[in-house]
């Protein structure tokens, strides 16, 4: 898409304004049962923790998520997945069969906005 051509798909400053995006401190992962492609994630944002179902398990083991700084979506509306209710959505990028978490290389504490 380039920059000159408008596109049907663009959104407005005020519409992305709306996404919140937050640092997250992973502190517990494990598998979904009979989800192949899941992990639970306790994390934690700021003074609060939450739940969050990420379609991850097949490029990140449970064991590798914990202490990650993350960058999720945290006011996304909550839904359940696999009976589990998920509170949000980690960033993450997909080029083919890699995927790559969006993770900070600095000591950035969790709950701060992402801008």
């Amino acid at each position: 898409m380039s920059a000159e051509a408008p596109s049907s798909e663009w959104i407005t400053y005020e519409e992305f304004s709306r996404v919140d995006l937050r640092v997250a401190e992973v502190v517990a992962a494990e598998r979904i049962p009979n989800a192949d492609r899941l992990l639970k994630l306790t994390v934690r944002v700021g003074e609060e923790e939450r739940t969050i179902v990420a379609g991850i398990a097949q490029h990140y083991a449970p064991e590798q998520m914990v202490g990650k700084r993350i960058i999720i979506v945290a006011n996304l509306k909550p839904r359940k997945v696999f009976g589990v209710e998920s509170q949000g959505m980690l960033l993450a990028a997909q080029e083919g069969e890699r995927l790559a978490l969006v993770e900070l290389p600095e000591p950035i504490a969790s709950g701060a906005k992402v801008s």
